[in-house]
């Protein structure tokens, strides 16, 4: 199977659907904040090397306000190495716990991590593992790495392959998660799976998408869970094959998954205003609303912010227009507060120095009113944000962007709202 190595929004539009913005120089300037915004720091930037570059997922942080990321390339092996796991620390000190070779222990993390309360970190690879197509690994607190699961391990890899999403832990131990591909051969390369993986390593398949009418297909976000056990998710393809969002039939769904491995469809988007390509995860409300976003769709094309109710009513909250006052391409999901507002970033929008616009850092209010946070410029502070953020109890964010930086290969910030 080919791996993309390209954060998804960028495959997409590589393939096919073009931007819808003006690329337009401007002079070089530090980052422009609003009124709401205090500071915004760059805490490390990556140069390539063995401390890895482009770093593709979001954050997760420790008590002690360590954070904890992957990179999709650096490190060493191959000519842009296979990726590594970081530690940040408070002073902005990295250290490498994980070089990854790209052979059985894998390659090409595009995910994050999910930490245990001994402090293991867990995560996926796209590529690696014993037969190519991606692991789910673990690493202990003294950086050892334990591939608990190599994928395509059953023939036309019906147990899954390639994940790109990162992992959900119960408190049993029990991580679920998802695979681009694998699963049905119903599609090309095969329309990927949801399955969990007991504390034993042992994989059960819980779910495999076919590509039919009203079902999704190649799942790339993780998922979330309720406390009865269902699980919520969205696929970038499938549902209404009677849409069309430029990629082929099917525009994407939000679905959930009850404890018997039964799929229940809440929407299938691409009626064009309420979106198109859902590849962000979703969170979960008290009430039981789920919110979530789409790279492509809306009333400019650039992509929506929505909200759906337990009975799969959608509502958009904010399409993107990608002006410099506005984001574009939203490819992750959010990070709620108590009070209801949604924070989160946009790949393109913003400043247009840079190749489709630089992006932005966002926040949604109950009523969608939009601010923009900041804009990314493309230089030292970074662009293309292409991961959700994590909030910590003083309200700061914290985030990495793709490309930019001193070193050219990425960066992890600070914002402070």
């Amino acid at each position: 199977m080919t791996k993309t190595m390209q954060p998804l929004g960028t495959r997409l539009r590589a393939v096919g659907i073009a931007l819808a913005l003006a690329i337009v120089l401007v002079p070089a300037v530090v980052g422009t904040k609003s009124a709401e915004a205090q500071t915004f720091k760059v805490l490390y930037s990556f140069t390539g090397g063995a401390d890895g570059g482009e770093p593709l997922a979001g954050l997760v942080r420790d008590a002690a306000g360590n954070l904890y990321g992957t990179t999709l390339y650096g490190g060493s092996g191959g000519p842009y190495g296979n990726g590594v796991v970081f530690e940040l620390d408070n002073a902005g000190t990295e250290t490498v716990l994980y070089t990854f070779t790209g052979g059985t222990d894998g390659g090409f993390p595009y995910a994050g991590l999910v930490r245990d309360a001994a402090g293991n970190l867990y995560g996926t690879t796209s590529g690696g593992g014993a037969y190519g197509e991606g692991t789910v690994f673990m690493l202990d607190k003294t950086g050892t790495e334990t591939v608990l699961y190599s994928f395509c391990s059953q023939a036309n890899c019906t147990d899954g392959a390639c994940p790109m999403a990162g992992l959900l832990l119960d408190a049993a131990g029990n991580l679920y998660g998802t695979t681009e591909s694998g699963g049905s051969s119903n599609c090309y390369l095969g329309c990927g799976i949801v399955f969990m993986l007991d504390n034993t390593g042992t994989e059960t398949v819980l779910y495999s998408f076919t590509g039919a009418e009203g079902d999704g297909e190649y799942p790339v976000a993780g998922l979330v869970r309720d406390a009865a056990g269902n699980l919520y998710g969205t696929t970038w393809r499938g549902g209404n094959l009677k849409h069309n969002c430029g990629m082929g039939p099917g525009c994407g769904t939000a679905f959930m998954l009850d404890e018997a491995g039964k799929e229940t469809v809440l929407h299938s988007f691409g009626s064009k205003a309420d979106g198109a390509y859902p590849y962000a995860g979703l969170v979960r409300d008290a009430a039981g609303n789920l919110y979530g976003t789409t790279g492509y769709g809306g009333d400019s094309g650039l992509g929506t912010a929505f909200r759906l109710d337990k009975t799969g009513n959608e509502t958009v909250l904010h399409s993107f227009r990608g002006t410099r006052a506005d984001g574009a391409y939203p490819e992750a999901g959010f990070v709620r507060d108590s009070k209801g507002n949604l924070y989160g970033t946009t790949e393109g929008g913003g400043f247009n120095r840079c190749d489709g616009s630089c992006g932005v850092v966002f926040k949604l209010d109950k009523t969608g009113k939009e601010t923009v946070l900041y804009r990314f410029t493309g230089g030292s502070d970074g662009e293309g944000p292409s991961a959700g953020l994590v909030r910590d109890a003083k309200g700061n964010l914290y985030g990495t962007a793709y490309w930019g930086g001193a070193g050219g290969q990425g960066t992890v910030f600070k914002l402070t709202p």
